[in-house]
């Protein structure tokens, strides 16, 4: 016959392990759930799994531990306080944990309606870019929140007073720390003004310090330019507000460009216009709006064309650019060789009678 004390841990080992299994088994039955009502691409797209499964399965243990504890049999009231204290700090922990990969979860549902790579893409990138903003304001607001949550659930007013004068000696040293802080300042307000104002957006075309590239991150204090040539620009929020600098994609990602030609007076130019149209019409890289030859200048040797040239984006137009410098010199070589600049001399000998009879002695 087992006794009393055998039969309380006997079935305070049963009540544990029956909540073990029902919290795992409810996280099971939850994920596989919405495992078979999303597709392949919405699971890799979404995270579900990945930002809340570890979070919500500490919370439904705890919630079960939170339910069993109080039926464990033989436990003295003191302990009884100190286990339910522990577990209701773990469930605050977990929620708050599990909150801020809600926020991951909400992002991600919320940006997979904006394709960022699509050519017109406006209003995914002002998405993409505001987002950014405010998930880590919401992430600062989750962990502020469980921070409250948790002193709350601390019933000791030891902790209390000790938290309250934690809280004052650190608005004094927030003080303190101000005016050594003033860039960073700086920057969370530039952020909160990039965000709302949207000079700058996600996979924007800029020129930042003579750099051509686009925005490929934008964190709360700087901004990473993903340069043409695989470099990377970190400039600081501030940066943006206080500067300026070239936005080329700031309401339409559709641009104009220009190549010139310098040839001789004499070249004809319908015929190079003709042949402008015709090379742009073969090229997918033209979006048909613009395409035009003018001369624009004249100097004492040759004559200036321009070539205007429209594309959908920057990256379009810069490929569209050089096919055009490239097949107009190949026309005018092959049709026209002789309008190519060239350098003129003449020169005149004027030679005197006195010149003339030295050389003939």
């Amino acid at each position: 016959m087992l006794s009393l004390s055998e039969k309380n841990i006997l079935l305070a080992i049963t009540l544990i392990s029956a909540g073990l299994v029902v919290g795992n088994g409810a996280h099971f039955l939850l994920f596989r759930l919405l495992r078979s009502r999303q597709t392949e691409k919405q699971r890799k797209q979404l995270g579900v799994r990945r930002h809340l499964a570890r979070p919500a399965r500490l919370v439904l243990l705890t919630v079960s531990a939170e339910v069993v504890l109080p039926l464990i049999p033989g436990l003295s009231t003191a302990l009884q306080t100190q286990l339910d204290q522990i577990v209701r700090i773990v469930l605050i922990l977990s929620v708050g944990w599990m909150g801020i990969g809600s926020v991951y979860v909400f992002q991600a549902i919320l940006l997979s309606r904006f394709d960022i790579t699509a050519v017109n893409n406006l209003r995914a990138r002002r998405v993409h870019t505001q987002m950014e903003f405010f998930r880590r304001l919401m992430i600062g607001i989750v962990v502020l929140l469980d921070g409250g949550m948790l002193l709350w659930s601390l019933h000791n007013h030891d902790l209390w007073k000790y938290g309250t004068g934690l809280l004052a000696s650190a608005g004094l040293a927030s003080l303190m720390l101000a005016a050594a802080a003033k860039s960073t300042a700086s920057n969370l307000i530039a952020g909160l003004q990039i965000a709302l104002s949207e000079p700058i957006r996600m996979d924007d075309v800029v020129i930042v310090e003579g750099e051509w590239g686009r925005i490929e991150e934008i964190t709360s204090t700087y901004v990473v330019v993903k340069i043409w040539d695989m470099r990377r620009l970190v400039v600081p929020l501030s940066y943006f507000i206080e500067n300026p600098f070239q936005n080329w994609t700031r309401n339409t990602s559709d641009l104009m460009g220009t190549a010139f030609l310098y040839v001789d007076y004499a070249i004809p130019v319908e015929p190079l216009r003709e042949e402008l149209k015709r090379v742009v019409a073969e090229s997918p890289l033209w979006d048909g709006r613009v395409c035009g030859l003018q001369v624009t200048n004249l100097s004492e040797r040759t004559m200036e064309l321009r070539c205007l040239v429209s594309s959908p984006g920057s990256g379009e137009n810069f490929d569209l650019r050089c096919l055009v410098r490239e097949k107009m010199i190949a026309y005018i070589r092959d049709n026209y060789p002789w309008a190519l600049p060239t350098l003129r001399v003449q020169a005149e000998a004027r030679v005197s009678e006195d010149q003339k009879s030295l050389k003939m002695q």
